[in-house]
């Protein structure tokens, strides 16, 4: 019995030293009870334990509110919600969102760390503080991640598995700033704040707008108060692809054309069976069978078999990847000139669509004044390689072809207008669908990232397409403002098709009064530098950025501006046809010209280093520049065209190049569209790294090729094909 009693006894002790043992503990890690949620599932019964507690948490609530308040968008919200603002269960959901916080429950705390706060680097241009998409989906359902039981851990297991009592989604408002604490680059609307918010569903769009403005107001936004940015709410989005997006007419426009052209290329598949003379699989199904016989009949008639014919896949290829020797008569240099040029315009074109996403806007701007990067910031310069070589080509094969000049020139008004207007057709037969099917995609594409993407899209080209898609289809859109373009840079296409049309023009008129036709040309010459040095004095242009972007109209996208270089090209190709100024020089002179043009064509590339030169220097730099710039391609192909070059030259004669030249005007249309589109995807911003371009542009320059390679293929050598077509067709009828 005292056996019994002393066992009794031993076990009352080791039970009161294990409750004080856990006591302890539980005082030890008192830190790490953040609420309900993380604390025992037992309920203490124990009403002073209970006020204890009450107390603590009101003494954290009131520690941490003042400062969530002031520095979180997404807490001050739940602060000015009431029920006179907001629908009841948007407020109740706010409520809960702000007790949750304050009790620091798991699903709470992922709200509140997915909605964005200020970030460093404002200063210099970080206006997205967008938080995390990512998270705020976490909040909705849990994280698939399996982690093992088997190692200690001092996180939450909850902030993996705990969800949320109700539907979150992530919207991102955007507000107009106006602190003088960031540099203001004035180019575009880079002062646009994108704060990410991880809101209830139940709130809708205009009362989270409305919200907003009742917290920027209130004087409670301390990054207003430091940074006086004096915000202004502009709209939200959901991201969510609205239901218009298929009922827009490009959409099914855009489908159709791929619907037909599919269509023509099974049809010019079946044709070619048909002329190998083999019979139907007899493995299809028998609708597949009917549908390959009446196909079959279909296209025993013999024009629409010619027109098929031009979009057969495999025979275009052939034509796309076809690489022979250089033939004489040719000018090998161009294929090199343009493929090289085009590749350079798009790793331009990488760093001006970076712009609108990164944030660090003024160090991208600084790496752009740099030596080593004037390749990259002058590459504008290079759509005037294009120019001078269009207008050397127009000017060159018109005056070779000696049938046609006799035919202008036995012509009465009546047959050369209709000469013209045949010549006009076929121009536009090759250069349109392809760029009225890019224009499409720029309008479906822009619409889509314009509801999805969380960046700001400045250039809605969209809404500007639906109103202004006449000015493209007549290749006139670079005549208004620059700012209501559709695809702005599809600006230098309708140049060259204005610029087409006028030298065409001049040309005709060279063929029955050659010396109007010289007079013309010289004042137009002269003209254009004359209207170059009155825009840039009146609007005081200079190198630098804004001043670049805001006198786009006036200069950069201006026919007049811009027709220097085909004025100077068909010169070029006027002399060498005529045999006009022609000097025997040795083989070191012609070497060492070669060099000189080489030098000459970087130092222009280079010419704008400095930036802040008075507006008389600049515009005259600017003028003289590009005529200089333009002579040293003209001498590049004049020299190839003679059979001269050196070791540089002979790399652009490449073989090579000749695949990538066909595929340059694809290149050219699709990879601003293309560059915009994955940028615009991202959800997270950027940041302006030399060694991340050079990466990030040949990834674009892959993804822009590859896909040059499909749309050429389906929009521009079937239309190339049926205009030679025609052209022979033409020839057949007036032989007989």
């Amino acid at each position: 019995m005292e056996s019994l009693w002393k066992g009794a006894l031993a076990l009352s002790i080791l039970a009161l030293a294990a409750e004080a043992a856990v006591n302890e503990s539980t005082l030890g890690r008192r830190h790490f009870n953040y609420g309900l949620l993380n604390a025992s599932l037992e309920l203490s019964s124990d009403l002073d334990r209970a006020d204890v507690q009450a107390r603590e948490e009101s003494i954290i609530f009131a520690q941490h509110e003042p400062h969530l308040i002031r520095s979180s968008v997404i807490f001050g919200l739940t602060k000015v919600a009431n029920e006179s603002n907001v629908s009841p269960s948007c407020h109740a959901h706010l409520q809960q969102v702000q007790r949750g916080i304050l009790s620091k429950q798991p699903w709470a705390m992922k709200v509140l760390d997915a909605s964005g706060t200020k970030p460093s680097g404002f200063v210099f241009g970080q206006n997205y503080w967008l938080g995390s998409r990512e998270a705020c989906r976490g909040v909705q359902k849990p994280v698939g991640v399996t982690l093992s039981r088997n190692y200690e851990r001092v996180m939450h297991y909850s902030i993996l598995t705990q969800s949320s009592p109700f539907a979150m989604d992530y919207r991102v408002i955007y507000l107009r700033h106006s602190s003088p604490w960031q540099v203001e680059i004035k180019v575009m609307s880079e002062q646009v704040l994108h704060i990410g918010l991880c809101l209830p569903s139940a709130c809708g769009s205009e009362e989270v707008k409305q919200l907003t403005r009742d917290y920027v107001a209130g004087g409670t936004f301390a990054e207003d108060d430091i940074f006086d940015m004096r915000p202004e709410v502009l709209y939200m989005k959901d991201l969510k692809l609205s239901e218009g997006f298929f009922q827009r007419p490009t959409f099914k426009l855009v489908v159709a054309s791929l619907l037909v052209t599919g269509a023509l290329m099974l049809c010019a598949q079946q044709l070619r069976v048909a002329k190998r003379g083999d019979e139907p699989d007899p493995g299809l199904a028998p609708v597949e069978s009917e549908l390959w016989q009446a196909m079959d009949s279909l296209l025993k008639w013999q024009p629409l078999q010619n027109v098929v014919s031009c979009f057969d896949v495999a025979n275009n290829w052939g034509r796309i990847s076809a690489m022979r020797e250089n033939r004489p008569g040719e000018i090998p240099i161009m294929n090199g000139l343009r493929s090289v040029c085009a590749f350079w315009i798009l790793i331009f074109h990488v760093v001006w669509y970076m712009y609108f996403t990164v944030h660090n806007k003024t160090v991208l701007l600084s790496y752009a004044e740099k030596i080593f990067f004037q390749y990259v910031s002058t590459a504008p310069l290079l759509v005037d390689v294009f120019f001078t070589i269009s207008g050397f080509l127009q000017t060159y094969n018109f005056l070779r072809n000696s049938k046609q000049l006799e035919t202008v020139r036995h012509n009465g008004l009546w047959g050369n207008m209709k000469l013209f207007g045949k010549i006009l057709f076929h121009r536009y037969l090759r250069l349109g669908p392809l760029y009225l099917m890019v224009v499409g995609s720029v309008d479906l594409a822009f619409s889509y990232i314009g509801d999805v993407s969380v960046y700001h899209i400045n250039e809605r080209f969209d809404e500007l397409c639906t109103q202004h898609w006449w000015r493209n289809v007549l290749f006139i859109q670079n005549l208004f403002d620059h700012r209501e373009l559709c695809a702005n840079w599809s600006w230098s296409l309708a140049c060259d098709m204005q610029f087409f049309l006028l030298a065409n023009l001049v040309l005709f008129v060279y063929a029955k009064h050659p010396k109007t036709a010289k007079l013309v040309t010289l004042t137009g010459l002269l003209a254009t530098i004359t209207w170059s040095y009155g825009i840039g004095i009146n609007t005081k242009f200079e190198f630098s950025f804004d001043s670049t972007y805001a006198t786009g109209t006036q200069i950069y996208t201006s026919p007049f501006v811009r027709v220097l270089p085909y004025i100077v090209g068909s010169i070029a190709a006027w002399c060498l046809q005529e045999q006009r100024f022609q000097y025997e020089l040795t083989e070191q002179q012609t070497r060492w010209l070669w060099h000189l043009s080489l030098s000459t064509f970087l130092v222009c590339i280079y010419s704008t280093v400095k930036r802040d030169l008075g507006h008389l220097i600049t515009i005259s730099l600017f003028v003289l520049g590009r005529a200089l710039f333009s002579l040293t391609v003209c001498w590049m192909v004049v020299g190839s065209a003679s059979g001269n070059g050196v070791w540089w030259s002979r790399l652009l004669e490449a073989k090579c190049f000749q695949h990538l030249n066909r595929l340059s005007y694809a290149i050219y249309l699709l990879n601003p569209l293309v560059i915009a589109l994955v940028y615009s995807l991202t959800s997270a911003s950027t940041h302006a790294d030399p060694f991340m371009l050079g990466v990030v542009s040949c990834g674009f320059g892959l993804i822009v090729y590859v896909l040059s390679i499909v749309f050429s293929l389906a929009f521009e050598i079937p239309y190339s094909n049926l205009s030679s077509l025609l052209l022979r067709r033409e020839g057949k009828s007036k032989t007989s």
